[in-house]
Order: C-alpha cells, then structure tokens, then sequence
C-alpha cells in the first residue's frame, strides 16, 4: 500500500510538472545580420556563416551536420566580440551559456537554438538568408 501510495505521488507530480512546462509558451528571438545603430545594451548580430554541413531535407545521411557561424557581439553600437560557434549537438550547452549572457534576463532560460533556413536538397542557400532563432522560456 505504501509504494503504492508513493508510486502516485511520483506520478501526479511528474504530471503536474508536464504541465506547468507545457503552459510556459516558448518564445522567440532571431538573430539576423542587421545591425540597428541605436539600440542599447546588448545586440547580437549574425555576421556570417563560416560552414554549414547539415543534411539536407530529402537527402538521407549518416550524420545529421553542423553549422559553423560567427556571431557579433555590440554594446551600445560598439562592437565588443567576434564569437565562432559551432551549433552541433556536443556544443548545445555551451552555446547556450554564450547566449545567455548576451540576451536579456527575461531571455536567458534558452530550450531551443536553430540556424535558419535548413537546406533543401538541389537547392543553395543564399548568404544573406541566414539566421539564428533562439528559443526561449521568459523569465520574469
């Protein structure tokens, strides 16, 4: 009777926490290659994509890619850093520090970082079509 009753209580509240994730609605921000002069604080801007090695959609492959990209750091209009991160799956929690020290507070709990667009077999993605959309749970 006891495990039984501890068996709920660890069911229910793993529930309960399911939920009270699920009702925090995932929020974005992207990250493109625009510089806005007059914006204070932190801005994060995507000055290139160094490589990108993903496996295109309709393509099957044998390992799922990476992109490496160069992320521009300005404070006050002043650039600060030139940062080259890897977005593979090894380096997903380290990405997310770096990030996280950047974006604003109600920003930084980070679930979901992704290059956008994702490649399409037969076709090239443009340069200046390139972009970061950073997931996010705001925090208050």
């Amino acid at each position: 009777m006891k495990k039984s009753i501890q068996f709920l209580f660890i069911l229910f509240s793993t529930f309960a926490l399911a939920q009270s994730m699920q009702a925090q609605k995932l929020k974005y921000v992207m990250i493109d290659q625009k510089v806005c002069s007059n914006q204070k604080d932190f801005q994060l801007v995507l000055k290139s994509i160094v490589t990108d090695s993903r496996c295109p959609e309709g393509v099957t492959c044998i390992w799922a890619g990476e992109v490496t990209a160069v992320v521009s750091v300005y404070k006050d209009s002043k650039l600060i850093e030139d940062a080259t991160l890897l977005f593979a799956m090894k380096n997903e929690k380290e990405n997310k520090e770096w990030f996280a020290k950047y974006l604003p507070r109600k920003q930084k709990k980070i679930k979901t970082m992704q290059v956008l667009p994702y490649p399409k077999e037969g076709k090239k993605i443009d340069s200046k079509e390139y972009c970061l959309k950073i997931g996010y749970y705001k925090q208050d």
